[in-house]
C-alpha cells in the first residue's frame, strides 16, 4: 500500500507526451520520466506486470470461470483506492449488491472504490470522463456494446470497437484500464484474435479452480518481460501472493519414490523448483497410451524414442504417464532429463539418491546439452536444501557451491547411475 502512495503521481508528463502525437521527434529527445509505474501493493501482480501498472496501459486479463479474474481485481482496486487512487470498477455481469457481498468476503467493503453496473460503452465512458479515475476496470469485455453497432455483446464486431473505444481513451486521459476477458473451452480469450494485439498486456490465469493454487503469466507485455509469472493462492479472503513457490510444487515428504524426479525451471528472473512424476505400466490395450500432463505430449513421445535407442530401455508396449505436480505447466527443455529419469526409475523401480535434483536437455543423438542460467538453477536447490544435483558436462558452475554436482555427457551414463547410486524398490506387477 504504501508503494502505491509513493507512485501515486504516475501520471506526469503524460500531457507532454500526448502534445507528441502526428510530430516528428528526435528519440533522443523525448523525456519518458513520466511514464513511472503505479503499484498494485501485490507483489506477484506486480511481478507478472513487469513492475507495476504502467499509465494509460490497456490490460486484458482472462481465465476460466471461477478462477480468481474478479477477486484479485476488487482486491486490487480496493487496496489502491484506500492508498489514495481514484479507481472506478465497471460490473457488468453482477449487481452492486452481488459485488457488496463479495467485497465483504473479501474484507475489503469499507473501500472508497467507485462501483459502476452498467454494460452500455457510452454512458461507462462518459461516466468515467466526469470520475475522472486513475484506474477503470471493465468486468467483463463481453458484457460490453455499443449503441451504433449491430450484434450483441460479445460478438466480434463488439468486441472489436469497444476495446478500440478503450484503448482511445486510456490512451488520450492517461487512465489504467483493465480488461477482463472469458475464454473459450481453448483456454483462449473468447472473440477475435486482434483483440490481443490492440491491448499492451495480456495475462492469464492458470490452475486448476479446484486447487488453491493460482498462475498469472503474462504473454504479452509492451511495458516488460513476457516469461513473468505471479503465484498466489486462493484462500477464505481472497488471492493472497507466494512468496515461495518452489515449496508448493514439491513433495514435502522425505520418501524417495521410484518415478519421482526433482528439475528446476525459470520463469522470468525466478527459478522455481518442481517434481515431475512418471508411471509405466505394461499395457492392456492394443496400442499403448501416452498421456502427459504439463508437458507437450510431443516431447514425451522423443523421450521415449531416445530411452529405446540410446538407454536400451524398451517400452513400447508399455502406457506411459507423465505430470508435472501442482499443476504446472512447463515448456523449458532444461527439464528434459528429469523426465526420463523419472520414466525409468518407474520402470525399473529405482529412486534416485534422496535431496537430489536433476537439470539438463536432451539431443536427439542423445547427448545431454547445457540450458541457460544453471547458476540461478543451482543456487536454487541449494538454498532449498538439496545436496546432489546432476548437470550436463559442459554446463557452467560457480565454483563456490556447496552442492555436491554430478555431470553426465550423453543419456546412458546418466540411467547408469541412476541404476548404481538410486535406491532400488519392489516393482509390483
Amino acid at each position: 500500500m504504501e508503494r502505491a502512495v509513493e507512485n501515486k503521481e504516475v501520471h506526469r508528463g503524460l500531457g507532454g507526451e500526448r502534445n507528441l502525437q502526428g510530430i516528428p521527434h528526435k528519440l533522443s529527445e523525448i523525456e519518458a520520466e513520466g511514464t513511472k509505474r503505479l503499484s498494485t501493493a501485490n507483489p506477484e501482480f506486480d511481478r507478472t506486470l513487469g513492475g507495476g501498472l504502467a499509465p494509460g496501459s490497456l490490460v486484458l486479463i482472462g481465465g476460466d470461470p471461477g478462477i480468481g479474474k474478479s477477486t484479485l481485481v476488487l482486491q486490487t482496486l480496493a487496496t489502491m483506492s484506500t492508498a489514495g487512487i481514484k479507481a472506478l470498477y465497471v460490473s457488468g455481469e453482477e449487481s452492486a449488491v452481488q459485488v457488496k457481498l463479495r467485497s465483504e468476503r473479501l474484507g475489503v467493503s469499507e473501500s472508497d472504490l467507485l462501483l459502476l453496473c452498467e454494460t452500455n460503452l457510452e454512458r461507462i465512458l462518459e461516466k468515467a470522463k466526469a470520475v475522472k479515475p486513475e484506474i477503470l476496470v471493465i468486468d467483463s469485455i463481453q458484457t460490453v456494446y455499443k449503441t451504433d453497432l449491430p450484434g450483441t455483446p460479445g460478438s466480434v464486431s463488439q468486441l472489436r470497437e469497444c476495446t478500440l473505444s478503450l484503448m482511445i481513451f486510456a490512451k488520450n486521459t492517461g487512465c489504467i484500464t483493465l480488461l477482463i476477458g472469458h475464454v473459450t473451452k481453448d483456454g483462449q480469450i473468447a472473440g477475435p484474435r486482434i483483440l490481443e494485439h490492440m491491448v499492451d498486456t495480456v495475462a492469464y490465469f492458470e490452475g486448476d479452480r479446484n486447487n488453491q493454487y493460482r498462475i498469472l503469466r503474462t504473454i504479452k507485455n509492451r511495458f516488460g518481460a513476457t516469461d513473468e509469472i505471479g503465484v498466489f493462492e486462493m484462500t477464505s479472503c481472497g488471492l493472497t501472493s507466494v512468496k515461495n513457490p518452489s515449496k508448493i510444487f514439491l513433495d514435502e515428504s522425505n520418501e524417495n519414490l521410484p518415478g519421482s524426479v526433482v528439475s528446476c525451471t525459470i520463469e522470468g528472473s525466478r527459478a522455481i523448483l518442481f517434481e515431475t512424476q512418471a508411471l509405466v505400466n505394461h499395457t492392456n490395450y492394443a496400442v499403448a497410451q501416452r498421456v502427459a500432463a504439463g508437458i507437450d505430449p510431443k516431447r514425451l513421445t522423443i523421450f521415449l524414442a531416445l530411452l529405446d535407442k540410446f538407454g536400451g530401455i524398451p517400452i513400447g508396449n508399455s502406457d506411459v504417464f507423465a505430470s508435472i505436480a501442482g499443476g504446472l505447466k512447463i515448456n523449458d527443455t532444461g527439464t528434459d532429463l528429469a523426465i526420463a529419469l523419472a520414466i525409468v526409475g518407474n520402470h525399473l523401480g529405482i529412486s534416485l539418491p534422496p535431496r537430489t535434483i536433476v537439470i539438463g536437455e536432451l539431443g536427439l543423438s542423445g547427448e545431454i546439452r547445457p540450458v541457460n542460467q544453471t547458476d540461478l538453477r543451482v543456487k536454487e536447490a541449494e538454498r532449498l536444501g538439496f545436496e546432489h544435483i546432476i548437470l550436463p558436462m559442459a554446463a557452467k558452475v560457480n565454483e563456490k557451491t556447496k552442492i555436491d554436482i554430478k555431470r553426465f555427457k550423453r543419456l546412458e551414463d546418466a540411467i547408469q547411475f541412476l541404476q548404481n547410486e538410486g535406491i532400488k524398490r519392489e516393482v509390483k506387477r
